[in-house]
């Protein structure tokens, strides 16, 4: 595992997403002694099979799982990571998170703490959910717009097959190995969300799986 290397991972399958993504990527301040890498994945039958496969072609320690939509903003965003890193008990970061996540397992049906700029056919700008003013906050689960981590856990693929709880479940199994899942306090969004048309097609059957794998450790 090389310390000093930050591995970016999408899953692509629009080119002009992904270049604009990447040309993000390029623009951000790398630390000292650092190093970056991409590892994009086209074809992926799921996120999880993509996301497992990106994460054993690197050797990096810090890898970074972000969607082909997502643009990184704040210039100083790995240099901010690193510092929360230094905590060897948080395990996953991500932009925004439920710190206690609801009994039907649907993160945004709880409350939430983040920001973040999203753009879709609905609406544009920055949002904003109540965020206490500490360095980190621990939480239950984290969106999967933006999720760095410092130590590989396999992705369940094994119960996955689609494009949605993949974020969930990865955060539930940070925390079942112990690992703290947080989100920064951030006075203004370092990463904008162009999401575009959301599609819920499968979103309820997974659903179902998680609530089967992790109804134990949810809320009433």
């Amino acid at each position: 595992m090389d310390h000093q290397k930050i591995c970016f991972i999408l899953c692509g399958n629009n080119a002009q997403l992904e270049q604009q993504c990447i040309r993000f990527i390029q623009a951000l301040s790398v630390p000292e002694g650092f190093e970056t890498e991409y590892q994009i994945i086209h074809g992926a039958s799921s996120m999880t099979a993509g996301y497992n496969e990106a994460m054993r072609r690197s050797d990096a320690k810090y890898k970074i799982y972000l969607h082909q939509d997502v643009y990184l903003v704040n210039k100083n965003l790995l240099l901010e990571l690193l510092k929360i890193f230094e905590d060897p008990a948080i395990g996953m970061v991500g932009m925004v998170g439920s710190p206690k996540m609801p009994a039907h397992g649907i993160m945004w049906d709880a409350p939430r703490i983040g920001r973040w700029y999203e753009c879709n056919i609905i609406s544009a700008g920055e949002y904003g959910c109540d965020s206490p003013q500490k360095p980190v906050t621990p939480v239950e689960a984290v969106d999967g717009m933006f999720l760095a981590t410092q130590y590989d856990l396999p992705w369940r693929d094994d119960l996955f097959h689609g494009w949605d709880f993949y974020d969930i479940s990865q955060s539930f199994e940070f925390r079942r190995k112990g690992y703290q899942v947080v989100v920064p306090y951030i006075e203004r969004a370092w990463c904008l969300h162009n999401d575009g048309i959301l599609n819920l097609k499968d979103y309820f059957h997974w659903q179902e799986v998680f609530l089967k794998e992790y109804g134990e450790m949810l809320h009433e």
